[in-house]
């Protein structure tokens, strides 16, 4: 199994650019959809539309989380699957970093950090 979300996830997630230090994600979901476990490396999200989603990491943490449009946060490499558990589709963006990313931690903070 790939951890590669654009392997694992390929009708979410989109390569839009990538080079050698950066690859940009685009991502979209409607609501009840679903993502199979997969890894991200240290990473910018900018939400392109509000949303809720549930993430989990392992079989133990699960967090919910709402974003609103517009928000820009810094996420740590993490590993997780997620759900639309809003009424709304999620559009957003992840600026993946390859210089000197951190490894996905199933233990780590999933979601967003501010």
């Amino acid at each position: 199994m790939t951890h590669d979300p654009v392997a694992s996830n390929p009708r979410h997630y989109q390569v839009v650019f990538e080079n050698e230090r950066v690859r940009v994600l685009e991502y979209r979901d409607i609501p009840g959809d679903r993502t199979t476990p997969h890894a991200h490396p240290d990473s910018v999200m900018y939400t392109l539309s509000s949303f809720r989603r549930r993430l989990v990491a392992g079989d133990d943490e699960e967090r919910e989380v709402a974003m609103q449009i517009g928000t820009v946060a810094w996420l740590p490499a993490q590993e997780h699957h997620g759900e639309n558990v809003g009424t709304t589709p999620t559009h957003v963006l992840f600026v993946e970093l390859k210089e000197g990313a951190g490894e996905s931690s199933p233990g780590g903070p999933i979601g967003p950090t501010y």
